[in-house]
């Protein structure tokens, strides 16, 4: 792998690995029932991050009042990046 192919390797990764973060922010933030996801930046984290959610709550509709799509959302994601890393330190 070129010198230009592992950085971008290196750069998904760190992206999600920061995207993991803000996720799982917004998770905890679920619990808290007097958070309006209306006003800033509640909107934007939001906005953030229910595109990619979606895809899941597709997939696992909410069971009993618990949406259990997060926990599929956050492993892909968890999977992928230490993907990326393995394939980019193995290059190396």
């Amino acid at each position: 792998m070129s010198g230009s192919t592992m950085l971008v390797a290196q750069s998904l990764s760190t992206f999600i690995s920061i995207y993991t973060t803000i996720l799982i922010i917004r998770i905890l933030l679920t619990w808290f029932p007097s958070v309006n996801w209306y006003s800033q930046p509640f909107a934007a984290l939001s906005q953030i991050t229910d595109p990619y959610l979606d895809i899941f709550r597709r997939v696992i509709p909410p069971l009993g009042g618990f949406d259990f799509s997060p926990i599929l959302a956050i492993f892909l994601l968890q999977f992928l990046g230490r993907f990326l890393e393995s394939a980019a330190y193995a290059a190396f």
